[in-house]
Order: C-alpha cells, then sequence, then structure tokens
C-alpha cells in the first residue's frame, strides 16, 4: 500500500540500522551485525552487546559508544568513523529535520538556534577553505539525500515552487496555501523549498488538509501579524509555531532549504526537513523527486531558473517521460517574466509538449496537473 501524503513512510532498507530500537531488533533476531551499516546511534549503552558481538565488515557512521567497544568492534574488522566533536549538526544523520529540532531554544531568539547555529558554522568554514569542514558537508548532504530517498519512497510528490518574498497577509499568500491543501487532500505529497513565502504558504496549506476549510483562514490572521522574516526571523518563527501549538498534528509535508541561503530560515509547517549545505545539490533533488510534477507560482530569478532546471531533463527524457510542468499567473509568466513563450517553443513537437500547461490562478493548478497526467 502507498503511503498518504499526510504521513509519507521510510521505506526499509537491507543492512541499514538508523535507530536504537532497530538495533536491538537486529541483535536479537540475527545475533550478529556482520556487514551491517549503523548510522548516527548512540551506543554508549551498548557496551557489553558490543564486546560480544559478530561485527566483521560492519560500518559505524558517527555512533557514540565507549572506547573498548569502538576499539573492540574495530579490531573485529568494523570501519568505525567516530562522531565529530564541537559541530552545531551531526553530518552522519540518518533522517531528514524536524522544525522542533532547527528552531530548539527559539525562545531565546533565533541566534540560539541550531539551524542559526549551522549556518554560521558554514559561513565561518566556506569562508576559510577548511577541507575537513567541506567534507563534512558534503558527508552530511550526501546522509540527507539518502534519508530523503527513504522518506519518499512510494510517494506521489508535486513540487511547488514560487517566491521566498511573498508576504503572509496577502491574497497571495492565501491563494498559495489553499493550493497546498488542495494537493495534500487529493493524495499528493508537497515539497517545496522550505523556505518562506510562497513555499511556506504551500506547506502550511498542506499542515492544514486534515482539518475543516476554516481552520486555514483563521491560521492566517496571527500569521499575517508576523508578515515577513524580516526585520525579525524570531518573531516570524514564534507566530508560525503558535498556529502549530493552536492546531497540532497537522498533515505532513516536506521542505528542502538550503544553508547557502541560510538568511532565509526553514519554515515550521513542513514536517520533514531536508536542509542541505550544496544549494545546487538541493536544487536538482527537489525538482528529480517531485515524480508526479511541479507547480510554479509567480516568483523571480530563483523561481526562473527552477522552471527551465526541471524542463531540461523533460526535454531530454532524462528522468523517463516528461512530468507535468503547470506555471501559474499568465500576466506573470507572459509579460512580467516571459518564462511561458520560451518553454512553450521549447517543448514544441517533444514529449513535454503535452506535458506543460499555463493557468490563471491557484484554484486551476490541481485540475490542470491531473489533465497532464499528474
Amino acid at each position: 500500500m502507498h503511503p498518504t501524503p499526510a504521513q509519507p513512510r521510510r521505506a526499509a532498507r537491507a543492512h541499514e540500522i538508523e535507530s536504537l530500537a532497530e538495533f536491538d531488533e537486529v541483535v536479537a533476531e540475527r545475533g550478529s551485525l556482520a556487514r551491517y551499516r549503523v548510522q548516527a546511534v548512540d551506543l554508549t549503552g551498548r557496551t557489553s552487546v558490543l564486546l560480544g558481538l559478530d561485527t566483521a565488515d560492519a560500518v559505524f557512521l558517527g555512533c557514540p559508544m565507549a572506547p573498548e567497544a569502538a576499539a573492540r568492534v574495530h579490531a573485529s574488522g568494523a570501519l568505525v568513523f567516530p562522531p565529530v566533536p564541537g559541530l552545531p549538526f551531526d553530518p552522519y544523520r540518518g533522517c531528514p529535520y524536524t522544525p522542533d529540532e532547527l528552531y530548539a531554544s527559539l525562545e531565546e531568539g533565533y541566534e540560539a538556534t541550531p539551524d542559526a547555529r549551522a549556518y554560521g558554522w558554514f559561513m565561518r568554514t566556506t569562508a576559510n577553505g577548511d577541507v575537513l569542514a567541506s567534507m563534512l558537508r558534503a558527508i552530511h548532504d550526501d546522509a540527507v539525500s539518502d534519508a530523503l530517498d527513504e522518506l519518499l519512497d512510494g510517494c506521489r510528490v508535486v513540487g511547488v515552487m514560487g517566491g521566498h518574498a511573498m508576504a503572509r497577509g496577502t491574497v497571495e499568500y492565501a491563494g498559495a496555501a489553499r493550493l497546498g491543501r488542495s494537493l495534500a487532500r487529493a493524495g499528493f505529497t508537497v515539497a517545496t523549498g522550505g523556505g518562506p513565502g510562497a513555499m511556506e504558504a504551500a506547506n502550511l496549506g498542506a499542515y492544514a488538509a486534515p482539518y475543516a476549510d476554516t481552520m486555514l483562514e483563521e491560521a492566517l490572521v496571527p500569521l499575517a501579524k508576523a508578515p515577513s522574516f524580516r526585520p525579525s526571523v524570531t518573531e516570524w518563527a514564534r507566530a508560525a509555531f503558535e498556529v502549530r501549538a493552536r492546531w497540532p498534528d497537522g498533515g505532513a509535508s516536506v521542505g528542502i532549504p538550503t544553508w547557502f541561503y541560510g538568511h532565509e530560515p526553514p519554515n515550521p509547517f513542513a514536517a520533514h526537513i531536508a536542509k542541505y549545505f550544496a544549494n545546487a545539490t538541493r536544487e536538482d533533488g527537489l525538482l528529480a523527486r517531485s515524480t508526479a510534477g511541479v507547480v510554479f507560482l509567480p516568483g523571480a530569478a530563483g523561481t526562473v531558473q527552477e522552471i527551465f532546471d526541471n524542463a531540461t531533463p523533460n526535454y531530454y527524457e532524462s528522468r523517463g517521460e516528461p512530468r507535468p510542468m503547470v506555471l501559474v499567473d499568465r500576466e506573470h509568466w507572459t509579460r512580467e517574466l516571459p518564462a511561458w513563450p520560451l518553454l512553450r517553443s521549447l517543448a514544441r513537437g517533444r514529449a513535454l509538449a503535452p506535458r506543460i500547461a499555463l493557468v490563471d490562478s491557484v484554484e486551476e493548478a490541481p485540475e490542470a496537473l491531473a489533465r497532464l497526467g499528474g
């Protein structure tokens, strides 16, 4: 059975252990960790088990363990990558982030959160060209990609792209939120760039999907009191967490932001946040995982780039048959930033042609997506 968009599941992968519960289950059933990969699991309480366990050809990625246990598993043929002290993130993590995780300590101000501290580390280490830091960033991003693949296995993912400048309290923001809600209710998993503006609105809409329609209208009111993450990320984020507290257990969606644009904070309405250091990896990964198509809301340079980043593999069919592309707001995409005429010209005579559409409003986007095969 396919996972619902409200609860994407993580596919079980043979010989991967990503939690203490999985560790205990494997040990109890098999009595061996030979050839297993244990990822970011705190094993300091399993010393006696590790001292007597077969760990030949196993790999331990960032697993805290007692010195004697580490020596024993290494001597038995395991490869041990120890935790790296002093980092504001875990490069070996086995699952996407959560809003609560990234915004821990928000009561002390955004600057105290793990998200802000990771951005500070990124800026410092990028500036000094530290090769160790470069390696750690690459390991982290690969681990996040692996976790994202597991999370989205079997899901029908629709990407929603749009500008970060779209303010809370505007008609456009409300429309983007209704779009996210409609897609989630139609059985799709909504995935966005994970930031503010149109991205947040779509994630908010997916969060509101299990509730009555009035919930979204009511939630927009307190959010509008902090319309932008400028001048205060703290107040912007607090407003979102107040909405989450008033309406807990909303629908799940995915945000895929980047510390490359660390001045744009991740929005708290995406249940699963796959945050990257490398923006190119993040951009390509978001579009590649939008298996049921992409909806492009009005935006500026970043959204234009995403349109043609998505159009290129569709044009060459390098990911298989082209996936639906729906551009929203005829005026914006034909006159203000005329991406639509170029996209239509590119698609002419190719399999991409029947998979693209231009619509006037967000209300038309779900039907267009369905018509194109999403």
